[in-house]
């Protein structure tokens, strides 16, 4: 049981630091007034990154 917890652990702080890169990466796309791109469907999309919202919610991920 020990093994799963610190396996579910690790999960959580890896999830929070993608979430986090994620944050700062669309801070500094906004200062940079510079496309997020990303691959949907294998269609290559250019956001807007001011359309996008920051939140500080884990809840929202």
């Amino acid at each position: 049981m020990k093994d799963k917890d610190k396996f579910e652990n690790q999960i959580e702080k890896i999830i929070e630091g993608l979430n986090i890169s994620t944050q700062e990466m669309i801070k500094f796309k906004k200062a940079k007034n510079s496309p997020i791109v990303v691959s949907r469907n294998g269609e290559i999309l250019l956001l807007n990154p001011h359309e996008i919202q920051l939140t500080d919610s884990k809840e929202d991920y």
